[in-house]
């Protein structure tokens, strides 16, 4: 393949038998570049020396899990911003899943369609580079619909919002959408993180964890330049609105808090010291942690890896997802 390098690799195993295994990688996992006449390549090696590991069975089924929600982030993007999505943009990673149902264009200002038609590209790319290390899983069916995202604001402030909250409408509203998904698939990568094993896996999960950090932290702070602000035509401010869709995952995922709007009273803030909260993180300021059965609880909108509903009507896809659909 053009964009991939063959590594070797000598792994010694009981008996002393040793036994070569060749695997195809992706260069991008390893910044692989073209330096021209610059034969001293010491200024870019790393201090250690690296072992490609072999990518081990729970690496794949973690990290085929996440492309549900990166599959999310991806139409979800990219119809927001361009009008079109996976399918137009590059059908050969839906594999065969289904349209979403309910996306639209949103109505951006120019600043904010910029942003997002950059992570909707950035979403595109971590699909890709997700399969062809991993393997791919078909897109799920995914309800990106304005009526799933009022659903789970009427949940947030427990009323009905009038007239139901739509994340297409204008720029704000399409930032307070934003601010449901992306966040939840960070915190599933930094679960994961621990639990990975081969360093190809581990690289890749380090690099898609540092880039949907980013958009959320973009995300967050765009939200916080208005936390004052109402939301028209509600009578929440934006700061509000995060504090509720916050305290809401922590009750669906069912595991303490994992998750805290853009202002919050000192004691939950940096150091004890911060209400400002742009980036969400625990009292040692690092990022949380969730397991994919929250995950599941909190964008199914039932509190039910179970039970699916939400962005996800017939469940999400991958083996540790369809493992609990066949156990109810």
């Amino acid at each position: 393949m053009a964009n991939s390098f063959i590594k070797s690799l000598i792994i010694t195993i009981p008996l002393f038998t040793t036994i070569k295994f060749v695997m195809t990688v992706p260069t991008s996992l390893y910044d692989t570049y073209d330096y021209g006449n610059n034969s001293n390549l010491t200024y870019c090696q790393a201090p250690y020396s690296f072992v490609v590991e072999p990518i081990y069975k729970e690496d794949i089924d973690l990290l085929q899990f996440a492309q549900n929600v990166e599959h999310n982030e991806a139409d979800f993007f990219l119809w927001g911003a361009l009008g079109k999505g996976l399918d137009e943009v590059a059908p050969e990673l839906v594999l065969g899943g289904p349209r979403p149902i309910g996306v639209r264009k949103a109505n951006l200002d120019d600043i904010t369609e910029k942003i997002i038609t950059e992570f909707a590209y950035e979403e595109v790319g971590h699909l890709r580079i997700l399969k062809e290390t991993v393997g791919g899983i078909p897109r799920p069916l995914m309800n990106l619909s304005a009526a799933v995202f009022a659903s789970f604001m009427n949940r947030a402030f427990e009323q009905p919002l009038n007239p139901p909250f739509d994340p297409y409408i204008n720029s704000l509203n399409f930032l307070l959408g934003s601010y449901i998904v992306p966040y939840v698939g960070l915190t599933g990568y930094v679960g994961a993180s621990p639990m990975i094993r081969g360093n190809i896996a581990k690289r890749l999960t380090a690099g898609l964890l540092g880039v949907e950090a980013g958009q959320d932290a973009v995300i967050r702070a765009r939200l916080y330049e208005r936390a004052e602000e109402k939301v028209p035509p509600y009578n929440y401010t934006v700061a509000e609105f995060t504090d509720r869709l916050s305290k809401l995952r922590n009750q669906l995922g069912k595991c303490g808090v994992k998750d805290e709007g853009i202002i919050v009273p000192p004691e939950l803030g940096a150091e004890g010291k911060s209400t400002t909260n742009v980036l969400s993180a625990n009292k040692d300021s690092i990022s949380y942690q969730r397991t994919p059965a929250e995950i599941l609880r909190i964008l199914y909108d039932t509190g039910d890896e179970h039970l699916p509903g939400g962005f996800y009507p017939s469940g999400a896809n991958g083996k540790i997802a369809q493992q609990y659909l066949s156990k109810p």
